[in-house]
């Protein structure tokens, strides 16, 4: 068997458990708690098809079990393996008939999102078939990577510190004021950490790229589809978000939605200590 054919067979049966988990549970979040696993095991498979052998193969698997720790920690943390479900799945359902929601679940959350995740790591695949020796430019893209990694790690820390800030304000009977993030990176973007998680992949088709020695390749597939994916799910959430917080449309009007930049207007206001 191939190395790409033994990844979509591991895909199709994450697929299944996914799906038949969903049933029985009643809970869509199974490809959330999979998402930053899968990937780190079908690079792993291409670095592996190579012997362990190919240095730019074994700098990008170690890259992405990188990236799959520190958001297996982040996802951890926030209760995601104790069948918490994502806040999005809950609004969606109650829009939809239960018919429809189940044809959503199946071809959206579970088939198109598992095939995304296979797509986003195929630039392994064209970096095995197109063996060359690990330059300065592989360097340069790994050392990007890897901030952009830091860049993630502290957006969600922020994130993090302001809703344990936000509970103890509520638990002690207090109105949180802000009511949602606004500083730190959060001044700059709306949403940084999906702006460096959209960018390590970007990297990552990158590296794949230098080997061949093109970016005209079909494997950007990947990175274009993850993009288009946090479009879509940003506009979703802020709509949730503006729904909650009248306020937010102003934090909208001065700050990038994605791409960190100068925030327009007044300066945003930041937790008390």
């Amino acid at each position: 068997m191939t190395p790409l054919l033994l990844v979509i067979a591991v895909a199709g049966a994450v697929c299944a458990f996914c799906w038949i988990a969903s049933l029985v549970t009643k809970d869509t979040s199974w490809v959330d708690r999979i998402w930053s696993i899968v990937p780190v095991v079908y690079v792993w498979i291409f670095a592996g098809a190579a012997g362990f052998a190919d240095p730019r193969l074994l700098v990008m698997a170690a890259l992405v079990t990188l990236w799959g720790a520190r958001l297996t920690f982040n996802f951890a943390r926030k209760g995601g393996y104790t069948g918490m479900e994502d806040y999005r799945w809950a609004v969606l359902r109650g829009r939809m008939t239960a018919g429809q929601f189940q044809l959503f679940n199946l071809f959206f959350i579970v088939l198109y999102q598992n095939a995304l995740l296979v797509l986003i790591t195929l630039p392994a695949l064209t970096a095995l078939e197109h063996p060359a020796p690990f330059g300065p430019l592989d360097g340069v893209l790994a050392m990007l990577f890897l901030a952009a990694l830091v860049g993630e790690t502290v957006a969600d820390q922020q994130q993090w510190n302001f809703h344990r800030w936000k509970a103890a304000e509520v638990a002690a009977g207090r109105e949180p004021s802000p009511r949602f993030l606004q500083a730190g990176l959060w001044r700059v973007s709306r949403h940084p950490n999906f702006f460096f998680e959209q960018a390590q992949w970007w990297l990552f088709f990158l590296m794949g790229a230098a080997a061949a020695g093109t970016v005209l390749l079909w494997t950007v597939a990947g990175a274009a589809l993850l993009t288009v994916l946090f479009v879509g799910s940003t506009i979703f959430t802020e709509s949730i978000s503006r729904g909650r917080y009248p306020e937010y449309a102003d934090y909208q009007a001065r700050v990038s939605p994605i791409v960190p930049w100068f925030p327009r207007g007044g300066p945003v206001a930041a937790p008390e200590a």
